[in-house]
């Protein structure tokens, strides 16, 4: 063949010819014009070819009625186990832990009163010395303390503020047993029609449930409904919701005298936050949206928040979030409104007003990005 010929044969010939050789290559081997895909791998190799992820696989799974079902009561079982397990640890059993308390008095010469005291109070007692009964009462008021143990006096007092925590009043208030000399003064007492203090508790806590089940709820029955539809009409609910149990606990029971305005603007805020929260997880979990809502606002915010057990009271975890999270700051803002007022703390006001803003706005963000609403549409 001359040379002239072999450059004008045709373009395909020489195509086959440039790949016979990685032909050859495959000759002999086992799996020689078997797919890719089929071929055998080394012993110990992972076989990546065609594995589809567990989660792709549970996603794209036909779950029949009955594994729903199963699913579904697998869910509960988890979530009641986990609130038992709060409640329990938690509430169970209030152990004194770090309890801020106001010295006034030298206590070389009464040794035995701030023995009975500590003793009491499982030397949870951190006592801070003030010049006069005066300034630890002021520090009382402020709530900068639970108690003040004044060994001025001609007989050794402990006041207590029960309004700022009726756990932990309860258990100073056992000192006049253990010391009889020590005579024990409420400076805020609780309502008579509150003696446990658990009401401002009972408020936030339905305002929590009216919360999320409503837009649960609505997201069913009134399903189609627009974003700017939607986010209407959570802000009306919370507005109109928050003014009905405002009343009914204040004016209609007559329960506690209640600031309505600044109880009003308290709970509207927990409110929108509870729903703005319920409904940024339909949109980004859908049916599911009940199990995240619940373990945060239920299984963890209700039992940190301080209504039932004090902040002192509670294990470290739970004491430390307590503040930081809308429940606990929805408690603490209520309880300065109703029994302080004049000496409310504009911590727990601001950390609820953050979550609020922050929870309504990641619910216009995440609806926007999906283009859907929490209302279904």
């Amino acid at each position: 063949m001359s040379t002239a010929e072999y450059f004008w044969r045709p373009a395909a010939l020489l195509q086959t010819r440039t790949r016979s050789p990685q032909v050859r290559l495959s000759i002999g081997r086992e799996d020689a014009g078997v797919p890719r895909c089929q071929r055998s791998h080394p012993m110990g190799a992972p076989d990546t070819s065609g594995r589809v992820p567990w989660w792709a696989r549970l996603r794209d799974h036909r779950w029949t009625s009955i594994e729903r079902a199963g699913v579904i009561a697998a869910l509960a079982i988890v979530i009641g186990s986990l609130f038992v397990t709060t409640y329990t640890l938690a509430l169970g059993d209030p152990v004194p832990r770090r309890i801020d308390a106001a010295l006034v008095g030298d206590t070389r010469g009464n040794a035995r009163t701030v023995k009975a005291v500590q003793g009491v109070a499982e030397n949870s007692l951190d006592f801070t010395d003030y010049e006069s009964l005066a300034a630890a009462r002021d520090a009382i008021d402020r709530q900068r303390v639970y108690a003040a143990l004044d060994l001025t006096s001609a007989r050794p007092t402990l006041y207590v503020a029960s309004a700022a925590g009726a756990s932990v009043a309860r258990v100073l208030e056992k000192t006049s047993t253990v010391d009889p000399t020590v005579r024990v003064v409420d400076t805020h007492p609780l309502a008579s029609t509150d003696p446990s203090g658990l009401d401002i508790f009972y408020l936030m806590l339905v305002a929590t449930i009216v919360g999320f089940i409503t837009v649960f709820q609505a997201r069913a029955l009134a399903g189609g409904l627009p974003l700017s539809h939607w986010t209407g009409f959570v802000v009306a609910f919370a507005l109109a919701a928050s003014l009905a149990l405002t009343l009914v606990e204040g004016p209609i029971l007559d329960r506690l005298d209640i600031p309505v305005l600044e109880v009003w603007g308290i709970l509207a805020m927990h409110l929108l936050a509870v729903a703005s929260f319920a409904s940024v997880m339909t949109v980004l979990v859908g049916r599911w949206a009940i199990v995240p809502t619940t373990l945060f606002f239920v299984v963890l915010g209700n039992s940190s928040s301080g209504g039932a057990v004090s902040p002192p009271l509670l294990p470290a975890p739970f004491a430390f979030v307590s503040q930081w999270l809308p429940s606990g700051a929805t408690v603490t803002s209520l309880r300065d409104a109703i029994y302080f007022p004049g000496y409310e703390h504009a911590r727990p006001v601001l950390v609820l007003a953050a979550w609020t803003a922050a929870l309504f706005g990641a619910m216009l963000v995440a609806s926007y990005r999906r283009g859907t609403s929490p209302g279904g549409r």
